[in-house]
């Protein structure tokens, strides 16, 4: 990720890269020289003077670095989860809130288009009853220290919470490696009533990105991969001397307009670099809020 978010960040206008940095002295010296940028082993020396940081590398360093970071840049940028552990991330929540920090969570699927899309469509229904999240991508060789609540569902939980609200009552069960959680599920009962029910698997290599909202005036089909929406309306009812009635249902598509989420992620921290009051970002609260969430999960699972 560090590689795409540098990737993005060179091409945005408004935007100096100061330095890049990584553990691997090789890797940051050849990304630095494809983008014409400075590579720096000694990260704290390289803040001084610098307006904002991204921090994506491996989460069991995120603290860390934020706390590094605090001391001397007020904008900050981290790739999710916010802490290795939820004791962390709270105490990093306590430091950003002491020192009117800006920290951006990387919760990128807020900033797909079709997320943002559907967002749009259920604002017009006049109810959500429940809403269905499935993500499953095989284990990756660059995921070593989370399981698959911390690297996978956590999107979907943050989504859950950013589309239906607060959530009262958490339920799931799972399959586990060890003790590393590789397949999840998970029922959340919101404040308002509503249900989300979020499903997480590494298990197998089939890539999934899928969501699906139950409506009490239409259902939603919403394929995050493909940026496709789908509504399903019934629409006509009719009445014959075959049968006592018929229902047809109506379908439409719902256009999305093409945007790269990382794109966009950054765009809006940059934006909120030069004021923290633009737009709705997912911030420190938001992100130890997902990471609670995730413990209740793990701790479910474990115990069944």
């Amino acid at each position: 990720m560090g590689q795409n978010h540098l990737r993005v960040l060179a091409m945005l206008k408004g935007v100096d890269i100061a330095f890049v940095a990584d553990h691997d002295a090789n890797l940051a010296s050849r990304s630095a020289a494809a983008y014409g940028v400075t590579a720096v082993t000694d990260v704290q020396a390289a803040l001084d003077g610098v307006d904002a940081v991204v921090i994506c590398t491996p989460t069991i360093t995120h603290a860390d670095y934020i706390k590094m970071a605090a001391a001397k840049v007020a904008n900050i940028f981290v790739e999710k989860p916010v802490a290795a552990t939820l004791a962390e991330a709270r105490e990093v929540e306590r430091l950003v809130n002491e020192n009117d920090l800006n920290l951006q969570v990387g919760f990128i699927e807020r900033f797909n288009p079709a997320v943002q899309s559907l967002r749009r469509v259920l604002e017009q229904t006049e109810r959500i009853i429940s809403i269905d999240f499935t993500r499953t991508n095989k284990l990756s060789a660059r995921i070593t220290d989370v399981d698959v609540v911390s690297d996978l569902m956590i999107h979907d939980i943050d989504l859950a919470l950013h589309i239906n609200g607060p959530a009262t009552q958490v339920a799931a069960h799972g399959y586990c490696t060890g003790d590393m959680i590789d397949f999840a599920s998970a029922l959340i009962t919101h404040a308002n009533g509503q249900f989300s029910r979020i499903q997480a698997s590494r298990v197998t290599d089939k890539k999934i990105r899928h969501i699906a909202c139950t409506c009490v005036d239409m259902f939603v089909d919403c394929d995050l991969l493909r940026k496709e929406i789908f509504i399903n309306r019934q629409s006509n009812i009719s009445y014959d001397t075959v049968l006592p009635y018929s229902i047809s249902s109506q379908q439409e598509a719902v256009a999305v307009t093409p945007q790269e989420a990382l794109l966009s992620e950054l765009q809006a921290f940059v934006a909120s670099c030069r004021d923290p009051r633009l737009g709705v970002r997912p911030d420190v609260r938001a992100g130890v809020t997902a990471m609670e969430i995730c413990e209740q999960i793990q701790k479910d699972v474990f115990q069944k």
